[in-house]
């Protein structure tokens, strides 16, 4: 019942020239549509491509689909590359960096508007940054057993959101280790920082004449200039109760806030945001971790929660793997799923706000300055080592490891418990965010020059033989043209004008 969770990934990557600037041109027609696509569209950017894959029982199937989809993309993007990456390269101003467009439907349009809001909320370079979501679910066999074992006397439904959350709260707490262990994001090019360098510079060492960096970070991707919003610090969503959670995210988009009234909504015509509140929809919400259902067409993701409650979680504290062409490795798919065992089968009890900020700053700590000799975070009001702390929670983990390898997996899961304790033991050997920083004094590269390096082995590998199989290839050719086709129908199936869709997707209930 353990190994019969579901895993998916999404993965986004920066279509790039082979000069290492952001691509300018459309996302490619062959792909299909943005919009309808279920498994390759865009997120913040026409140039970020995001992989979708179905939810699968074994990572090994999970990472074979992603590789697959690489795989199309390559063939079908010209001479472009998928960045390898999570922080851009070269960056010529925020206007070098396309917002995403889905077509004239209303739902189209919306998609494009909450990105340009985005884009005068918090500028785009943070929009640009890329990382892989790990999608896991519970299987729904295990959830009676685990009920009945604590003795639970509530509905299935009530029990299952109940332990969804104590795994959100856990993953809060945990968190920082992934950061730690899967950090790759330790240098960006000084033009990520373009106009914001005064604030901000004094906290990066100068590694070369383009290139920042912080000498022990793991992932400046989750640091105060990655992908953090500090407009939000003073939001307090609760991650106790289901109920609490949907609450407290319909009340930031209900409310007005005044810095975003100052941009206005719909100005000479055009709309820049969706509305003036502190969150424009539940997805401006910026959290590690996400509780989520799969949402009907036009359907508000806090409802749908409400409605028919968790369905799985969204981990979205994963960097790049920049060594990996499918950017994860399966190694690191199957430490992730112990890790969210962990985060179910652990104590968890409520978090007080308090405790939310240190599990924050924790995060933070670990993702700035991770890799520091001597390194503590707080736990229970006391410091404590990293690096005990780490192999602690991987002890934790080794029953876990043992039953899901059982006698049918060869040991895939103790092997990847066993590789972390080795880093954890000799992380300027071991962790990725030390290997990319000596990889670039080893070869006198900057930030741009191992980016654009590992981005065009990647291409080479994807477009070599052995070839995505004809039958797959023409199961994905004939997806994107179903895709383009849902499009035009939608397109051609709306009434209503767009501040009136808008009203009425806001007044659900």
């Amino acid at each position: 019942m353990l190994r019969k969770g579901l895993k998916g990934l999404e993965k986004e990557s920066l279509r790039i020239t082979t000069a290492g600037e952001i691509a300018r041109t459309p996302h490619p027609k062959a792909l299909g549509s943005a919009l309808t696509h279920p498994a390759i569209t865009t997120d913040y950017s026409e140039a970020l491509i995001e992989l979708i894959t179905p939810p699968f029982e074994d990572s090994a199937d999970t990472l074979a689909a992603m590789e697959d989809l690489h795989r199309f993309v390559h063939a079908n993007i010209g001479d472009e590359l998928l960045l390898a990456t999570s922080m851009p390269c070269r960056i010529e101003g925020d206007e070098s960096i396309p917002i995403a467009c889905y077509g004239n439907s209303n739902i189209g349009r919306m998609k494009h508007v909450y990105r340009r809001g985005l884009g005068y909320r918090y500028g785009r370079a943070m929009q640009a940054i890329a990382g892989v979501h790990f999608n896991y679910s519970v299987s729904e066999e295990l959830w009676p057993v685990l009920q009945a074992m604590a003795a639970d006397r509530r509905s299935l439904a009530e029990f299952v959101a109940d332990r969804y959350f104590g795994m959100v709260r856990n993953i809060q707490r945990f968190g920082w280790l992934i950061l730690y262990l899967f950090g790759s994001s330790p240098a960006l090019s000084k033009s990520f920082l373009a106009g914001r360098e005064t604030p901000l510079a004094s906290s990066f060492t100068e590694f070369d004449p383009t290139t920042w960096h912080r000498p022990y970070a793991t992932s400046l991707r989750m640091s105060d200039i990655g992908y953090r919003n500090d407009n939000q610090a003073s939001l307090d969503i609760s991650f106790n109760r289901l109920e609490d959670y949907v609450r407290d995210l319909s009340h930031a988009i209900s409310t007005p806030y005044a810095p975003y009234q100052a941009i206005g909504v719909e100005v000479d015509g055009e709309y820049r945001q969706l509305n003036a509140n502190i969150l424009q929809i539940e997805n401006e919400y910026y959290s590690t971790v996400r509780p989520k259902q799969i949402t009907r067409s036009g359907e508000m993701p806090t409802l749908a929660l409400k409605k028919r409650g968790v369905r799985y979680l969204e981990l979205r504290s994963v960097d790049l793997n920049c060594y990996h062409p499918a950017g994860i490795s399966l190694e690191q798919l199957r430490f992730l799923e112990i890790f969210m065992l962990l985060s179910l089968l652990a104590a968890s009890p409520p978090m007080s706000t308090e405790e939310k900020k240190t599990s924050a700053n924790n995060m933070l700590a670990t993702a700035c300055c991770g890799r520091t000799p001597g390194m503590t975070l707080i736990r229970d009001n006391t410091a404590v080592d990293l690096r005990a702390w780490a192999k602690e929670l991987c002890e934790s983990m080794a029953p876990i490891a043992a039953a899901l390898d059982g006698d049918s997996t060869g040991g895939g899961f103790s092997a990847a418990l066993e590789h972390q304790y080795v880093a954890i033991a000799n992380p300027e050997q071991c962790l990725p965010s030390a290997r990319m920083l000596r990889e670039m004094r080893g070869n006198h590269e900057s930030f741009a020059e191992f980016a654009q390096r590992l981005s065009l082995q990647h291409a080479e590998s994807l477009r070599s033989p052995p070839s995505l199989p004809a039958e797959k290839a023409e199961a994905m050719r004939r997806m994107a043209e179903t895709s383009l086709a849902e499009q035009e129908s939608v397109e051609a199936g709306d009434s209503l004008a767009f501040a009136d869709y808008l009203k009425h997707y806001f007044a659900q209930t």
